[in-house]
């Protein structure tokens, strides 16, 4: 029996995950992508799953961390962007980051190449009546003419909200006498690396100076963008330095776990740290420096920075905008749109906020919408697992007539459990350890959980 085909509109994270979950389960997909048609104010090239705002997927630890722990889940759940990750990681301590050109080309190459696959590359304003699943995941950068679609198909009077991308920086024109590599607290990541980071101290009055430099520097500032909202996540850094003066050296420039080996008995007062952007290990992206900053002024504050002083920038930061629904009010629990039931929605524009919480939403509702076309009966994942935990953020959960924000994955969205008191040989626990013996004991419940949910379905693993 010939299966209908199902549309999936944005060739991104997200996208291109449940373009792969529902091929993957045996069902025709075509995956809509705009550019290069349509080009975006913040994408450069044309492959899919091009990343923007970060190389970094962030914490690779399961046990510890819930961005980990749902790296671990979509790795079971046959996950086509964590396989592309994971072939092309860079080094970045405990962090999973990728070479952004190898990790979309890898995307690109596998969707191309399957046989259940057809990229079309075109704009799509409205999906067609006859498109009776589709699945929205336009993500941060949605048209304004899709835009303008999902606003009436949901009668929201906004969807945006703006991001920032940060400066990236060739490695030979970092000055290495001032900066030195090291991984914070010499954490040591997936390849056993302890230096995957490198460091540029700041004493007070060169931190003094640099917030300054950052208050008065010039912005891009523009009169449609007055009223929309930042997300904390993602702050420009500029924003940041506007909320207190020592806002930074608590956030992306604190100084703790780091010693200067050019300084040992020197305590800096704040550190900016870079992190490897591509393979080769020739590019280096500055974390946590998203910013809105106009580029002239960019070049000369960031130049301050001790080791930066000569700084060549690959790229210079930017500001784009950002879209996302009122999810809890407009989806029901298989993430479709309750007013239209043939249209399900994935990645940032449900809520969630990171590559990897929108990659998988995409694997959620890849599954959710093969599951649908061939007959049979699946829930969303099981709320104790971080996938789980996603869905039922952007489907419920919400105080009534509480503000829907996007989120990261975290282990306050899991259902709680208790701390155990004593350790496996019955030795008692102080705090911290108890802290830790919950999340992991959350982690195996979750994977476990995570078993019993894929059983249900017939999708290959990778």
């Amino acid at each position: 029996m010939t299966q209908s085909r199902i549309h999936v509109v944005g060739g991104g994270l997200a996208g291109s995950e449940a373009a792969w979950q529902i091929a993957q389960a045996g069902v025709p997909v075509t995956l809509h992508e705009m550019r290069p048609v349509r080009r975006t104010d913040a994408h450069q090239g044309e492959a899919l799953a091009e990343l923007v705002c970060s190389n970094s997927f962030r914490s690779d630890d399961w046990e510890q961390n819930a961005v980990g722990l749902l790296h671990a889940e979509m790795r079971r759940s046959g996950s086509l962007i964590m396989a592309a990750a994971d072939a092309c990681q860079v080094p970045a301590g405990s962090a999973l980051a990728v070479d952004r050109e190898g990790f979309a080309q890898a995307v690109t190459e596998r969707l191309t190449a399957h046989p259940m696959v057809t990229v079309v590359r075109e704009e799509v304003a409205a999906p067609p009546a006859d498109w009776d699943s589709v699945i929205l995941a336009t993500g941060p950068l949605t048209s304004p003419a899709l835009t303008e679609t999902i606003l009436s198909l949901t009668g929201e009077d906004q969807l945006s909200f703006f991001d920032a991308i940060a400066p990236i920086v060739h490695l030979d024109s970092i000055d290495m006498s001032k900066a030195w590599r090291q991984s914070r607290y010499d954490k040591a990541g997936p390849g056993g690396d302890t230096a995957a980071y490198i460091n540029c101290p700041m004493d007070k009055d060169q931190y003094e100076a640099f917030v300054d430099a950052l208050l008065a520097g010039p912005k891009a500032e523009f009169k449609d963008w007055e009223q929309v909202p930042y997300f904390d996540g993602c702050l420009p850094i500029e924003v940041m330095a506007e909320r207190g003066r020592e806002t930074l050296r608590h956030g992306p420039m604190k100084p703790v776990g780091l010693t200067n080996p050019h300084q040992p008995d020197v305590k800096a007062w704040a550190i900016v740290q870079l992190r490897q952007d591509n393979a080769l290990g020739t590019l280096w992206n500055m974390v946590g420096f998203q910013t809105k900053l106009k580029h002239g002024a960019q070049s000369e504050v960031f130049r301050t920075i001790p080791g930066l002083e000569k700084a060549v920038f690959a790229r210079l930061g930017g500001l784009h905008r950002n879209t996302f629904i009122n999810s809890p009010r407009l989806l029901d629990g298989q993430l479709r749109l309750k007013a239209q039931p043939r249209l399900r929605f994935a990645g940032q524009v449900t809520g969630v906020e990171g590559y990897v919480e929108s990659a998988a939403t995409g694997l959620i509702a890849g599954r959710l919408a093969a599951a649908e076309r061939l007959g049979r009966s699946l829930t969303a994942p099981p709320a104790t697992t971080a996938l789980g935990a996603l869905a039922a953020h952007i489907t419920g959960g919400h105080l009534a007539g509480g503000s829907f924000q996007p989120m990261n994955i975290n282990y306050g969205l899991l259902p709680p459990m208790e701390a155990p008191r004593r350790s496996d040989d019955g030795r008692r626990l102080p705090p911290a350890e108890r802290g830790r013996a919950k999340k992991r004991l959350m982690s195996l419940r979750a994977l476990a959980d995570l078993d019993g949910w894929l059983s249900q379905t017939a999708i290959a693993a990778e």
